[in-house]
């Protein structure tokens, strides 16, 4: 939810954020994905092979739409990012409140 937020913040306030600002909230974004992917889909990871694969695949569109958001410089372009954050940590809320 924390990278959501500070994507959020940032297209909320792309006219008046710095190019570091961006970048920043971009960056953290990325390590968090990173972070994701790697643990989720390493050979130690319990989860069955489809949800590997489909959290390599949503980890490669955020990657690709984290550079997208880069060179275009639109800030539409983050709804995706944020929504994509949004529903996972929501996801993984609602199982941890399950267990």
């Amino acid at each position: 939810m924390k990278a959501a937020a500070r994507l959020q913040l940032i297209k909320d306030e792309w006219g008046d954020s710095t190019l570091a600002e961006k970048d920043d909230a971009l960056v953290y974004n990325r390590k968090l994905w990173s972070i994701l992917v790697t643990s989720a889909t390493s050979e130690e990871s319990q989860l069955p092979q489809d949800i590997k694969n489909n959290i390599a695949s949503l980890a490669v569109f955020v990657f690709k739409q984290t550079i997208t958001v880069i060179t275009t410089d639109d800030p539409e372009k983050l709804n995706s990012l944020i929504n994509i954050n949004r529903a996972i940590a929501e996801g993984l809320r609602d199982r941890a409140e399950a267990e």
